[in-house]
């Protein structure tokens, strides 16, 4: 059985790219050394062993002489900084064109199509917005006229949002669905529509993030499909089925915080998950083959402390994922390559409230991987190779 692990630590970046200020951002920009910065250091020595602190000098983290993986620094490709564009080139493919943005808020062609299809009534905001202080500002508006909140921002999203207390959590996700089709329709070229639903707690709107959902456009191919198409599984752990919105996967189960996604990958690869439980119904599954994915998002370290600007909270949330690592290596087999990695940016030192245009890092473990220096290494679809190589 041989099977590849993939973990993205989502927003992790190393460091600006070259074409990072075309992107709104500065050359300045280094999600992981200024959150290190920040902190005074940070204790990763699981994620240290490995290589990390080999890759580039990050405060409290130090460079090994002997990492026990392979490590370097890996460019993105595509023209982006956002979830999906860098999550389909870790699963090999490139996206040359930009996903649209609408910093003056969304067409009223497209918001009238909205309005009709789902006959809400009519939205609320449809600007560029933080999604926790568009909900602050718009809830008491929200309550008395029932519309949803519609936002964006630096990123391809639609975003709606509403108190599931108000209107049904069912009906956000049928709206979601509504909004995907009208804009796969046109020519809108939008990445995601995002279900964003929140709660009064405490007196105060709270988003909740478990219920999240993501509705992406549909990639073309990837190596997912590939290994789909052979009758092997792919197991997507957390937003991962979203991101693809379900092409090449097998099995999935999502997360409503990053401990649950590194507990449930960690069942993955002690053979503990229950995959009848989370599989695809009438899949044409070769079940003597079992070599196949675990592909996981821990998306805690973007949506709630890189967006909210909150380093400290960040460097907290990367020292969870590192204190996790052991137990994922000791459950590993001989025949197992788990890859450490992120997809964009979004350094919480930064002005504003997006992503940011960085390179990401790459840990390649394996108990019969010989550990070395990988250097910088143009695409993320590296990994994608990786896979295809070790899996197939």
């Amino acid at each position: 059985m041989k099977r590849a692990i993939i973990m993205v630590i989502d927003s992790m970046g190393i460091g600006a790219m070259p074409d990072c200020e075309e992107f709104g951002d500065k050359k300045t920009c280094n999600t992981l050394k200024n959150v290190c910065e920040f902190n005074g250091g940070l204790k990763m020595p699981n994620l240290e062993k490995m290589g990390l602190g080999n890759i580039q000098d990050f405060k409290g983290i130090s460079a090994v002489e002997n990492p026990t993986a392979q490590y370097g620094t890996l460019k993105e490709k595509s023209m982006g900084k956002d979830t999906t564009t860098g999550h389909w080139e870790i699963a090999g493919q490139i996206s040359p064109k930009p996903f649209m943005t609408y910093p003056e808020g969304f067409p009223s062609d497209l918001i009238e199509k909205f309005i009709k299809e789902t006959k809400c009534g009519g939205v609320l905001a449809n600007i560029p917005a933080s999604g926790t202080a568009i909900i602050e500002e718009l809830n008491d508006e929200h309550h008395k006229t029932k519309f949803p909140i519609v936002y964006t921002s630096a990123d391809s999203v639609f975003q709606i949002a509403l108190d599931t207390d108000t209107i049904p959590l069912e009906t956000l996700y049928r709206w979601c669905e509504i909004a995907r089709k009208l804009l796969n329709d046109g020519d809108y070229n939008v990445a995601r529509v995002i279900a964003r639903p929140y709660k009064i707690i405490d007196g105060k709107p709270t988003r909740i993030s478990k219920d999240r959902r993501d509705y992406s456009m549909e990639p073309k191919h990837t190596v997912l499909n590939e290994i789909k198409d052979r009758g092997e599984k792919v197991v997507a752990i957390g937003k991962i089925e979203d991101i693809f919105s379900k092409s090449g996967i097998t099995h999935a189960i999502h997360t409503g915080s990053n401990k649950e996604g590194l507990e449930l990958t960690l069942q993955a690869v002690q053979g503990n998950l229950d995959l009848n439980k989370i599989k695809y119904q009438n899949l044409d599954l070769n079940e003597n083959l079992n070599n196949y994915l675990i592909f996981t998002n821990l998306v805690d370290t973007d949506m709630l402390y890189g967006h909210r600007r909150d380093p400290k909270g960040y460097g907290q949330a990367i020292e969870e994922v590192d204190s996790y690592i052991p137990k994922i290596i000791d459950s590993m087999s001989d025949d197992d390559m788990l890859i450490i990695t992120a997809d964009h940016g979004c350094d919480p030192t930064a002005e504003g409230t997006d992503h940011t245009r960085e390179y990401v890092p790459i840990l390649v473990y394996g108990k019969n991987i010989k550990p070395k220096a990988l250097g910088l290494i143009e695409g993320f679809d590296y990994i994608a190779n990786l896979v295809r190589d070790w899996i197939f």
